[in-house]
């Protein structure tokens, strides 16, 4: 067991930290200090990760309290693992085990690969997001396993050049870029890759959301590609009226302005009769949307359908079900 860990540089040389064995968080934590992270890395050129080790959150007694998403007050507590200013590094073979809150946070940090990684909490554990990135560039995330009861992959502001994929996702609340437009000054997303994914019983697909009355901002060039989704809830989910427990001006629309953004041979079945939901901002309406070789299946009666809003896809391959049918030519 051990308390919080801050590894901090700059330092002379390539670090390597290896993890054998399993470290156990407290239980009760120092609230002044969680933002910081449990076990923190800073300020690292070149640092090292790796080891089959397990970091241990021990994070159940935490989640009943954390109820950020409902009452809009943070609750201070740790994710797992924070990396922050972090650059041409690398973590493998490693497990984050019951964080209190997100397992791995990525801030600021340039040309991060995170590969054959582990992530498990249990589908009731509140804002536990497996890889949670913002505000950096670079970062490669292949070959991980996440379950956990959030967004398994969350990509912040600032995200860019980001590339997901084999990734195994469920349960959680699927692959998300945003929210986005909560804050002022937000910084633009763009060259987003998410590809040769599965999803199984999550419940989000892929996904992009903005809030309503949102502070002017911009995600753009974002491709979705080659994902399995198995009775996943939203497979296919633009939401620019996201708005959890009713938290925001949900009257005026958003501005945050989402452009070319491609959805290309996603199949499987959808838990929800809505399969493909692209619901834009009628004050900024999405451009240059493309939908191509799509088959999503209802699993229960009746067809699997879409609800399209401010959006004008371009439709081409074999798509079902039609996407937003009246604004496209959806070749069935």
């Amino acid at each position: 067991m051990v308390g919080r860990l801050m590894l901090e540089g700059p330092c002379k040389a390539p670090v390597t930290f290896e993890l054998q064995g399993t470290l156990k968080a407290p239980t009760v934590t120092d609230q002044k200090k969680a933002q910081d992270g449990w076990v923190a890395f800073k300020r690292i050129n070149g640092l090292t990760v790796l080891g089959g080790g397990v970091f241990d959150g021990q994070g159940s007694a935490a989640w009943a309290s954390n109820n950020c998403a409902r009452t809009g007050k943070f609750n201070s507590l740790p994710a797992n693992l924070r990396m922050t200013e972090v650059t041409n590094s690398k973590i493998q073979d490693i497990t984050s085990l019951n964080s209190k809150l997100f397992h791995m946070n990525i801030l600021g940090c340039n040309n991060l690969t995170l590969q054959h990684i582990t992530i498990t909490a249990p589908e009731n554990s509140s804002n536990t997001d497996g890889i949670h990135v913002g505000r950096s560039n670079g970062v490669n995330v292949t070959d991980a396993n996440i379950q956990t009861g959030d967004d398994c992959i969350s990509l912040g502001d600032g995200s860019q050049q980001i590339n997901v994929e084999k990734v195994t996702c469920g349960p959680g609340h699927g692959v998300s870029i945003g929210s986005l437009g909560k804050y002022q000054n937000e910084q633009p997303v763009e060259g987003i890759t998410v590809r040769n994914c599965t999803l199984t019983n999550t419940m989000n697909g892929v996904r992009v959301k903005t809030w309503p009355a949102s502070p002017r901002g911009a995600a753009s060039n974002l491709r979705f590609q080659d994902i399995i989704m198995n009775n996943v809830s939203n497979p296919i989910l633009i939401d620019q009226k996201y708005c959890p427990y009713g938290q925001c001006k949900a009257e005026a629309p958003s501005r945050i302005r989402i452009s070319d953004v491609s959805f290309k041979n996603i199949r499987g079945t959808s838990a929800t009769q809505v399969a493909v939901k692209i619901v834009c901002s009628r004050g900024l309406p999405c451009q240059k949307v493309d939908i191509c070789d799509v088959n999503l299946t209802y699993n229960g009666k009746g067809s699997a359908v879409s609800e399209c809003a401010n959006v004008k896809p371009a439709v081409s391959g074999k798509v079902f079900p039609p996407a937003c049918a009246k604004n496209a030519d959806a070749t069935l």
